[in-house]
């Protein structure tokens, strides 16, 4: 990738593994400072010897909401700029409604739709000011299709969908682009729960895809000519049947 996106900062939520980490990744190899975005702390500092100066960690809780609000001034403070903003963190919620912990319902709400708002929300006035800036959201292939097994976490997707979109109308006239990537499902922490033998299957079946592929449509997105925004981008593997 070379130097696509050398003197761009960026900055990832949920960095420190799965989809977020193969994101800062593609843009550190693309020439980009990255500002990593965790509550891991171990983590991050293991991302730092592994890639030297052109990482800047930065360890928030971001469902702590006076820690949130750090967000762009500790990113100001440490990296003077913000060109990109990859809002990727979120967890997930599955199963039958009836059976789902009402305090896991809110804990997965706040982090898949109130912090991606509040984030971006905080992270645009600094944007319209240098009259640029690039936001990708991490949505889901469940904002497309009412998937009966997630009620709750396809929710908080077709709501983050919706705001991708309406957000986006809102400030492409200050230079900012706005789309979201909407994976089918990726191996990533949140498959931990799957029996190994199953998540071997599936990858054998070719109905699973790797954090790094999201990652090079991530890419894509940020590469594209500065008149382009791709919206939103669903992606799934080959194999994969709804």
């Amino acid at each position: 990738m070379g130097s696509k996106l050398a003197g761009k900062v960026a900055a990832v939520t949920g960095a420190a593994s799965g989809i977020g980490l193969a994101s800062a990744e593609a843009m550190l190899a693309a020439g980009a400072r990255v500002v990593m975005v965790d509550r891991d702390e171990g983590a991050l500092s293991g991302l730092c010897s592994r890639h030297g100066d052109a990482v800047i960690p930065l360890m928030i809780d971001l469902l702590d909401p006076s820690d949130c609000a750090t967000l762009l001034p500790r990113i100001l403070e440490t990296a003077g700029q913000l060109d990109i903003f990859h809002a990727n963190a979120g967890t997930y919620v599955g199963g039958d409604l009836v059976d789902a912990d009402v305090s896991a319902i809110d804990w997965m709400l706040n982090l898949n739709v109130n912090v991606v708002m509040k984030n971006v929300h905080d992270v645009l006035p600094h944007m319209i000011a240098r009259g640029t800036g690039d936001i990708i959201v991490t949505s889901s292939l469940a904002a497309h299709f009412p998937t009966p097994w997630e009620p709750v976490y396809a929710s908080s997707k077709w709501a983050i969908n919706c705001f991708v979109q309406t957000v986006r109308r809102q400030v492409f006239k200050h230079g900012i682009r706005v789309g979201s990537i909407s994976p089918g499902p990726v191996v990533t922490a949140l498959l931990a729960d799957w029996p190994a033998e199953k998540l071997q299957e599936a990858r054998d079946s070719g109905s699973l895809l790797e954090a790094g592929e999201v990652a090079e449509v991530v890419m894509f997105m940020l590469t594209r000519p500065r008149g382009m925004t791709i919206r939103d981008v669903v992606m799934m593997p080959t194999n994969f049947d709804l």
